[in-house]
């Protein structure tokens, strides 16, 4: 491959991304603050609760509220107004704290972040631990269970796992917290109730994939001339595995990003999802911005990774990328 070649291949993803966060970042901006201002209600007033709590906020202070923040302007000019500063990277301060968002969305990120991974973990152990015991045991009781296990679990949405696991997990085993943050522990029960689903289906798509892979000529060719079962699935079938599996991951992404924003809620976990919520309830306008963006350019960065390593892992990708045809 050129050099030419290569620095196309690497500025062409890297332009493709670029654009789709700058897209992302308007489109998530304008559609947060139209459906904020959708909401039924004062928003001065919502806003000023949260400053002073409902039980001092009159119609005074809401107004009072409502001239300090500019609530009586267009909607577009503070639209405007927000697009501009997002430009020169200023998200401004929370409508009810004050404080700078950039600064409390960053705190939050660190939390979000951390569920994620140990959500996404937990999902490609169980994933494809299960794939990998139901395609090896094909017809067995065990390959029948795992399969009725992964419906199940696919078909439960997140609030649900979460409910069903802190009652016999944390109430009737008290075996972790039921909610918090703090240690380790404190994390195990919100990202169970988040890798459940995404392990259901990625063990779905690892026995498919590995069962195709059992009964290949090469893989019985492999055994055939003497290489022991655990070599052979390393040498020939992890990594045709490997790149349905990503693809499969970079899909559910959406479902990652909506079991985080409910299960933070759920066991009260310092992340975005989790101020995101609270920030709706107040009306705070940039933390909703500011969060849902931060969301917004997460997925679109996880996905440029995935497909960066389903490139890696895929050499007709490469050959396609590099120009070269059949």
């Amino acid at each position: 491959m050129s050099a030419g070649a290569m620095l196309q291949g690497f500025f062409k993803p890297m332009a493709r991304t670029v654009g789709q966060a700058v897209a992302v970042a308007g489109a998530v901006g304008a559609i947060s603050f139209f459906m904020t201002w959708a909401l039924p209600g004062d928003a001065a007033y919502r806003i000023a609760a949260g400053r002073y709590g409902y039980d001092l906020v009159d119609s005074v202070a809401a107004d009072a509220v409502r001239r300090e923040l500019g609530l009586d302007q267009p909607l577009l000019q503070q639209l405007g107004r927000w697009l501009v500063d997002l430009l020169h990277l200023r998200l401004g301060n929370s409508m009810v704290s004050g404080d700078p968002v950039l600064e409390e969305v960053a705190h939050q990120l660190g939390h979000t972040l951390y569920l994620a991974a140990v959500a996404w973990g937990l999902a490609l152990l169980m994933g494809l631990g299960l794939g990998l015991l139901a395609a090896l045991r094909p017809g067995s009781w065990l390959a029948r269970g795992i399969d009725t296990l992964a419906t199940l679990f696919k078909a439960s949405p997140a609030f649900v796992s979460a409910l069903l696991l802190s009652l016999l997990l944390a109430v009737h085993l008290q075996w972790m917290p039921a909610a918090g943050h703090g240690g380790p522990e404190h994390v195990l029960l919100p990202a169970l109730s988040v890798a459940l689903a995404l392990s259901a289906g990625l063990a779905q798509v690892t026995r498919t994939q590995l069962r195709a892979v059992l009964q290949s000529d090469y893989f019985e060719f492999a055994l055939t001339k003497g290489l022991p079962m655990r070599a052979a699935l390393w040498r020939h079938a992890a990594r045709n595995v490997a790149v349905p599996v990503l693809a499969y991951m970079g899909v559910q992404l959406v479902l990652l990003v909506e079991g985080i924003v409910v299960v933070e809620s759920f066991f009260a976990w310092p992340g975005i999802g989790h101020a995101l919520v609270h920030a709706i309830i107040a009306r705070d306008v940039p933390m909703i911005q500011a969060t849902a963006l931060v969301m917004g350019l997460l997925f679109v960065l996880l996905n440029a990774v995935l497909d960066a390593l389903h490139h890696r892992l895929d050499p007709r990708l490469r050959l396609q990328a590099g120009g070269v045809t059949s």
